[in-house]
C-alpha cells in the first residue's frame, strides 16, 4: 500500500508543531529538507491508526494519554538502523588495547561498558568479539550492555541473524569463527551474543533513562548526536558527566564533536584514536 504525506496535510504550522513535539520527546531535530522525511517516514504510521491529517496524529501524541506506547513506534519509523561489524573499528580497538588494560589494573570492580545507540547489535558484539579475542573476559571481570530507543532495532539485534550487508567488512577469520550460516543470513555464536548482558530501551533524551549507565566507565554512543539539537546533546553530555565513574570515556561517531557544546569532557587520542575523556586514572580527579 503506497502512503502519500501530501494528502495528509503537512502544512508549515503543522511540521513545526509536529518537529517541536518528537524534538521534546525524543531529541530528534527536523528542519528544512528533513522535515520532508519525517512527513514520509510518519506518514504510513499516520495512516495506520486511522487519522486522516498529521495535526490530528500531532494532537493525540501531544494530549491523548494513550499515545505512551505510541511512541514506540514513533521511534521505530524514525530509526536510522546504519550499522555494520568493524565500524569505525579503530576507535573499538583502542578501547580494548589501551583503556581496559588500564581500568582492569585499577580495581577489581566489574568494567562497565554500554552501546547506545545499539541499533540491531552490530556495535557491541564487535566489542565481544575483541574484547574476547583478547581474552579479557577471562581476565577481568567486564559487563557489556546495549541499548536503543527502537524496540524493533533490540528485537533484531536480541535475534541475533545478520545479513551479508552487515558483515561485510569483517574480517574473513572472524566471520568463521563467530557466526553460521542460516537462511537469510548469518546466526551469531550463542556464547558471544551472550556476552551482551541485555538488550535495553532507552531513550537519550529522558535523564530518566539515562541512570542505568551510572558508574558506567565508557560508553560508545556513536552517531546519533547528529540527529538531536545542540541544546540536547549538551543536556545528555552534562547527565552522562555527572552518571558515571570517574574516569569515564565516551566514544562519538568520528563526523561527530563536542568541542563548541559542552567542556564536561576532553578530547584525546588514544591508541590512534579519539575519544572524549573525563578525569583520569592517575589522579582521579574530575
Amino acid at each position: 500500500m503506497a502512503f502519500d504525506a501530501d494528502s495528509l496535510g503537512l502544512h508549515v504550522t503543522t511540521a513545526a508543531l509536529l518537529r517541536d513535539v518528537i524534538h521534546e520527546r525524543l531529541g530528534l531535530f527536523y528542519e528544512g529538507q528533513r522535515l520532508d522525511m519525517l512527513a514520509d517516514r510518519l506518514a504510513p504510521r499516520v495512516t495506520e491508526r486511522g487519522f486522516d491529517t498529521f495535526l490530528d496524529y500531532y494532537y493525540f501524541l501531544k494530549y491523548d494519554p494513550a499515545a505512551s506506547q505510541e511512541w514506540h513506534h514513533v521511534m521505530d519509523a524514525l530509526s536510522v538502523p546504519e550499522t555494520y561489524f568493524w565500524r569505525e573499528i579503530d576507535q573499538l580497538k583502542a578501547i580494548v588495547d589501551h583503556v581496559v588494560p588500564q581500568l582492569a589494573r585499577r580495581s577489581r570492580r566489574p568494567i562497565r561498558i554500554w552501546s547506545v545507540p545499539c541499533a540491531s547489535g552490530e556495535e557491541p558484539l564487535s566489542l565481544a568479539m575483541l574484547l574476547e579475542q583478547c581474552g579479557w573476559f577471562e581476565r577481568a571481570p567486564i559487563e557489556l550492555w546495549a541499548a536503543d530507543a527502537s524496540q524493533a532495532q533490540l528485537a533484531r539485534a536480541a535475534q541475533g541473524i545478520f545479513r551479508d550487508r552487515s558483515l561485510r567488512v569483517l574480517p574473513d577469520g572472524l566471520r568463521e569463527r563467530f557466526f553460521t550460516a542460516v537462511p537469510g543470513g548469518w546466526r551469531v555464536d550463542a556464547a558471544l551474543h551472550a556476552r551482551v548482558r541485555g538488550w535495553h530501551r532507552v531513550n537519550l533524551a529522558a535523564p530518566a533513562d539515562l541512570a542505568l549507565m551510572a558508574q558506567s566507565d565508557i560508553v560508545f554512543c556513536r552517531n546519533v548526536f547528529i540527529y538531536f539539537s545542540d541544546a540536547v546533546v549538551r543536556r545528555i553530555v552534562e547527565t552522562l558527566a555527572g552518571l558515571l565513574s570517574t574516569p569515564a570515556y565516551l566514544c562519538i561517531g568520528a563526523s561527530e564533536s563536542l568541542l563548541r557544546l559542552t567542556d564536561r569532557f576532553e578530547l584525546e587520542e588514544i591508541g590512534g584514536a579519539f575519544v572524549y575523556v573525563r578525569g583520569s586514572l592517575e589522579t582521579g580527579s574530575v
